[in-house]
């Protein structure tokens, strides 16, 4: 038996704290999921959001069930997924504590009424192209239709706190 640097393992099942955070150190980036309803703009923070494919242009993201937001965004039909820069964690903060509140945020309406949040390192407007059922998550596949990004240090977060990468300096 090779021997490892780790303390002994744990059943995922039986020590969810101990699960939590062995995913705690895969860092992750910070995300905004934006989408409209009748009663207005709404907005949820993510760390779930990831690439699925090129060709055709797919991602996906994970709402939690138990979220009082899941069925909104689960069954949202266009959304925009939002990737923060270093200097928009007040955006994160926000969207954890409130999902209405857009005050003091620049934003415009895209053409299917999604608010998409100015200034991120990269945006991706989305059409659901389904939704699975994964435990006590939902996920939620988006085709992109639309995408752009900029220059930019990027939010992270890891070991239950937010770390900032640089953007590389041109050589």
């Amino acid at each position: 038996m090779v021997d490892m640097p780790y303390p002994e393992s744990f059943d995922p099942a039986e020590d969810t704290r101990a699960y939590r955070n062995a995913l705690g150190r895969y860092a992750t980036g910070i995300a905004i999921v934006t989408a409209m309803t009748d009663d207005g703009p709404v907005a949820i923070t993510v760390n779930s959001f990831a690439s699925v494919s090129l060709e055709p242009a797919l991602v996906l993201w994970s709402p939690d069930k138990k979220s009082s937001r899941h069925d909104i965004f689960a069954g949202a039909k266009s959304f925009a997924i939002h990737v923060l820069s270093a200097e928009q964690q007040w955006i994160c903060d926000r969207f954890v504590r409130s999902m209405t509140d857009f005050s003091e945020m620049a934003y415009e309406l895209n053409d299917d009424g999604v608010p998409v949040i100015q200034h991120c390192l990269a945006v991706f407007e989305c059409s659901q192209a389904g939704t699975y059922d994964a435990g006590d998550h939902t996920i939620v596949l988006g085709q992109v239709r639309r995408a752009w990004h900029r220059t930019g240090d990027a939010l992270v977060f890891a070991n239950g706190s937010f770390a900032v990468v640089e953007q590389p300096q041109a050589s």
